[in-house]
């Protein structure tokens, strides 16, 4: 049962109207009583430094003593509410504000691991650490396996891209599913219904997907390649085909694939084949770096799995500094230079969880007096400018730069301040 809401901006709310405006979007999603518990939680996550856990959350807005403690942890573990559909909201405001209108919505794709122990952690599994592990040497990780999907975004004036994550969701290993009557779903299982999910929240626009090369699997690009486009990882030695003559009158089933192709590991050293030149930004921490590319079209292919028409592209470095790569885009019309793009800019779901830390108030917050609330956060990173009350004072002395966003590191804390609670 759902009852009538606070007003944005009323006086029991404990963000300031602008803030509360943006997201009465959610409020239909809770109750009445849950969702003032959340505008709570929610201003206490941005202003807490560290981890955001209910209990900083709380502390930083002075009310661990509170006799209501535990009824905000309910929120998470008892409350009825969707994620889901809180997700789908998310992602329909992120769209609205950063993707023009024709624009592709390029979505992130890609699982991390969240180091936690205990005993009622029935979840946590053991798997491979991507960080720590190189191609000679393995590093087992135990914790949670999220998978993470994020809206890809250009930010003008900082002349990067930005991965705003917007849905995650728990993929347990194998061991979970044991002694349980709910059948195993594996990471690409979980994918592929995040995939779909994705494309029916959104299904008048063209979605690409980027991944790395833990999805770069048959089943999975046949089950969603007629909704989005995928661009991810090819190897090299990938089983590639003809596509198929055109079907012959007589019986018999008609061809699902043509002649074999060459291994594009061979295709690298055939000097018939003209390589483009072309100029990419931040590849592999160098900006301009100068490439030559090669595209085709063929059938991939492997026994026992549907065909997946795909667009292959290899990448090799004219100086010879990085091995040639290839990539593949389930859009047969994709442009060789826009795959690359695409794939670059995933690169982007690593650092959104390195700063994470410098995007948050992990600085100590000094000057709360001068902070514009209505200014949002989401209005910054499209427009690029500041407040005058965010703005240093020419009496003030430079400060360090934040790690990655170049912009002061008080600016960047200060656009989380909050006026103090009575």
């Amino acid at each position: 049962m759902r009852h009538s809401h606070p007003l944005p901006g009323s006086s029991s709310s404990p963000l300031p109207g602008r803030f509360v405006s943006r997201l009465a979007v959610f409020a239909d999603l809770f109750t009445a009583p849950s969702w003032s518990n959340v505008l709570v939680l929610l201003a206490g996550v941005i202003l807490a430094p560290g981890r955001r856990t209910v209990t900083s959350a709380l502390r930083i807005l002075g009310r661990e003593r509170d006799g209501d403690f535990c009824t905000f942890h309910r929120i998470l573990n008892r409350a009825t509410w969707s994620s889901r559909a809180a997700a789908g909201r998310l992602l329909l405001l992120l769209v609205k504000a950063f993707v023009p209108a024709g624009a592709p919505v390029v979505i992130g794709l890609d699982d991390t691991i969240e180091r936690r122990w205990g005993p009622k952690i029935s979840a946590r599994g053991i798997y491979r650490d991507p960080v720590r592990s190189s191609k000679g040497h393995f590093v087992k990780a135990s914790g949670l396996r999220w998978l993470s999907a994020m809206l890809l975004v250009r930010v003008p004036w900082a002349n990067r891209i930005m991965a705003l994550p917007f849905l995650t969701l728990l993929a347990p290993s194998k061991r979970f599913y044991e002694g349980k009557a709910r059948p195993q779903k594996t990471l690409l299982d979980w994918a592929r219904q995040a995939t779909l999910q994705i494309h029916r929240w959104l299904p008048d626009r063209y979605i690409v997907l980027v991944a790395d090369s833990a999805f770069a699997a048959i089943e999975f690009l046949a089950a969603v390649r007629n909704h989005i486009c995928v661009a991810t990882r090819l190897r090299l030695d990938a089983n590639l085909f003809a596509f198929p003559p055109p079907k012959r009158k007589g019986r018999g089933r008609p061809p699902i694939k043509g002649k074999r192709l060459k291994k594009l590991s061979a295709v690298l050293n055939d000097p018939k084949l003209s390589w483009q030149r072309h100029r990419i930004s931040l590849w592999y921490g160098r900006t301009n770096r100068l490439v030559e590319i090669v595209s085709g079209t063929a059938i991939w292919y492997r026994a026992g799995t549907p065909p997946v028409p795909i667009r292959w592209l290899l990448v090799r470095d004219p100086k010879g500094e990085l091995e040639p790569q290839a990539f593949l885009a389930t859009d047969l019309d994709a442009r060789p230079c826009d795959i690359l793009a695409w794939f670059v800019s995933r690169w982007q779901v690593e650092v959104t969880f390195d700063d994470l830390p410098y995007c948050t108030p992990s600085y100590v917050i000094e000057k709360t007096e001068s902070v514009d609330w209505d200014y949002t956060f989401a209005e910054f990173l499209r427009d690029g400018t500041l407040p005058r009350t965010w703005q240093r004072r020419p009496s003030e002395a430079p400060k360090e730069h934040s790690h990655r966003l170049g912009l002061p590191a008080d600016a960047l804390a200060e656009s989380y301040a909050a006026p103090s609670y009575p």
